[in-house]
C-alpha cells in the first residue's frame, strides 16, 4: 500500500460523471470544468523523473489504471505488514455517465503473525444497469480483545459481567483461521438507485486464547452466554440491500452522496451456527469547497450496524473498524469497542498542499458509540478519536491516493494507519 511502480497502457482518461449545473448560451446546460491531469503530478510521473530524466509526461490517455505496488501497511491492529497488492480502475462499456469499476488483490503477512489473502471488486456494468460487489478472504489473523461495551464498563456484577465489560481494559489476543465469501449483485432501478441482494459465508477455525475449562476473557464469557463454540463458528446468511450512489469517484470522491442500507439475515440450514437479523446503514456525503480546486473536500461518514433478533459470534459484532473496508474509528485497534448496536460519525478535511497534486494533507475526527450489558444504551455514552495526516497522488488517472494517517483516541490509544485511498 505504500511504495510501489506505476504501469502505462493505452486506456482513455477518467473524467468525472459530474452532472451539468450551470448554463450556458441559449439555455444550453454546460459541464463544470474539468482537472486537467497533465497539470497533476503522481507518484509514476516521481518514477518517470528519477530513472528517466528528461523524458517528456506521458499523456494522460497513457496513464494506466493498474497498479502493482508492495503492500506496505502499518497500523496498531495488525503492526507492520509487508507483501504485494495490485489495483485496477475502468470505465466500462461507452457509455459516458458509467461509473468507476474497481478490483484489487493482495497477498501479505505482518509483524503480528497475520497472513491475510483478499479478492475483491465493484463493478458498474455499462450505463450502470448492474453493480456487482464482493470479496474472498482467506486469512490466518491475530484480534485484540479489549471487552464488549464502549469502554465504560464497571467493576461490579458477577464475575462473568466484569470480564465481559473489562473496566481495567486488559487486552487479550485472540488467534484463529478466517474465511469469507461474500457476493452482492444490484439492480439500478433509477439513476443512481439501486436494489439488491447476495449471500456472506463467514467461516472461523481453530479459535485459541486463553480460555481452558472456565471463562477468563470477554470472549469466553460471550461463547458461555450466547451458545457459541469457544474453537469455531458459522455466520452465513443473506443479504438484502438498497443503494443510492452521485459520487465522482469510489477512491477519492470530490462531491456527491454514496448511501446503502442492508439486511443481514443469517440462517441454520445454510450452515450458520445461529440465527440472526442486523440492519446496517452507511452514509457519505462530500462537499467540494472550492471550484479552481476541487479536491478540497469535507466529507461526512456514518456507518452503523443493529442486532434486531438472535445471536451473533464475538468476533463478528460491530464495531471499531468493522465496517466493509475496515477504516473506521481511526485511532483504535479493530473491534476495540464493540457491542450489538454500534455507530460511528466521522469529519473530513481534506485539502491540497502542492499545486501539483502531488501531497494533500487531511484532518478527521470521529465518534464511537455503543450498547453494553451494564445498562449502557446505544447513543448514551460516545468515545472521541481524532488525527491529521497526508496523502501522496498515487494513480491521478483514477484518483488512487496513499494515505499516510496518525490518529489519537483514549485509553492510551493511538497509531500510524497507513492505507491506499482515503478511509471513506
Amino acid at each position: 500500500m505504500s511504495i510501489g511502480q506505476t504501469t502505462y497502457a493505452q486506456v482513455p482518461p477518467v473524467t468525472d460523471s459530474l452532472k451539468a449545473d450551470s448554463l450556458g448560451k441559449h439555455g444550453q446546460k454546460v459541464k463544470p470544468p474539468q482537472p486537467d491531469l497533465r497539470k497533476q503530478y503522481d507518484f509514476g510521473d516521481l518514477v518517470r523523473d528519477v530513472f528517466h530524466p528528461g523524458r517528456k509526461p506521458d499523456s494522460p490517455r497513457k496513464t494506466s489504471a493498474i497498479i502493482v505496488v508492495p503492500n506496505v501497511s502499518a497500523n496498531p491492529t495488525i503492526g507492520f505488514q509487508g507483501g504485494i497488492k495490485a489495483v485496477a480502475g475502468k470505465k466500462l462499456g461507452t457509455d459516458p455517465n458509467t461509473l468507476l469499476s474497481v478490483g484489487a488483490t493482495s497477498a501479505s503477512i505482518t509483524t503480528k503473525g497475520i497472513i491475510y489473502f483478499y479478492l475483491n471488486h465493484n463493478i458498474f456494468t455499462n450505463g450502470n444497469r448492474w453493480n456487482f460487489q464482493g470479496n474472498l478472504v482467506a486469512a490466518k489473523t491475530v484480534t485484540p480483545d479489549f471487552g464488549y461495551g464502549i469502554g465504560e464498563g464497571k467493576a461490579e456484577g458477577t464475575t462473568a459481567e466484569q470480564l465481559l465489560a473489562n473496566p481495567n481494559r486488559k487486552g487479550y489476543a485472540i488467534h484463529s483461521n478466517y474465511y469469507n465469501f461474500r457476493e452482492k449483485a444490484y439492480k439500478e432501478i433509477s439513476k443512481g438507485l439501486f436494489v439488491g441482494a447476495g449471500v456472506s459465508f463467514e467461516i472461523r477455525r481453530n479459535i485459541t486464547g486463553s480460555d481452558t475449562a472456565a471463562p477468563t476473557t470477554p470472549q469466553g464469557v460471550y461463547n458461555r452466554e450466547h451458545g457459541f463454540g469457544n474453537h469455531g463458528y458459522s455466520a452465513n446468511g443473506f443479504l438484502f440491500n438498497l443503494q443510492y450512489t452521485s459520487r465522482d469517484n469510489p477512491n477519492r470522491p470530490y462531491k456527491g452522496i454514496y448511501f446503502d442500507a442492508g439486511m443481514r439475515i443469517n440462517q441454520s440450514w445454510i450452515g450458520s451456527t445461529k440465527n440472526s437479523m442486523q440492519i446496517t446503514t452507511d452514509f457519505r456525503k462530500y462537499f467540494s469547497l472550492s471550484s479552481a480546486s476541487p479536491e478540497t473536500v469535507l466529507a461526512f461518514w456514518n456507518w452503523g450496524s443493529y442486532l434486531v433478533s438472535g445471536d451473533i459470534p464475538y468476533l463478528e459484532l460491530p464495531g471499531t473498524a468493522r465496517d466493509g473496508s475496515f477504516r473506521s474509528g481511526r485511532g483504535y485497534t479493530a473491534q476495540y469497542f464493540k457491542g450489538t448496536q454500534f455507530n460511528d460519525t466521522e469529519a473530513e478535511f481534506r485539502f491540497p498542499i502542492l499545486k501539483n497534486k502531488f501531497l494533500s494533507g487531511v484532518a478527521f475526527g470521529n465518534l464511537q458509540t455503543a450498547n453494553d450489558t451494564q445498562g449502557t444504551k446505544l447513543f448514551e455514552k460516545f468515545q472521541p478519536g481524532y488525527g491529521a495526516g497526508l496523502r501522496v497522488l498515487f494513480n491521478k488517472a483514477i484518483r488512487t491516493n496513499l494515505a499516510l494517517d496518525y490518529a489519537f483516541g483514549r485509553f492510551g490509544n493511538r497509531g500510524f494507519f497507513l492505507n491506499l485511498n482515503e478511509a471513506f
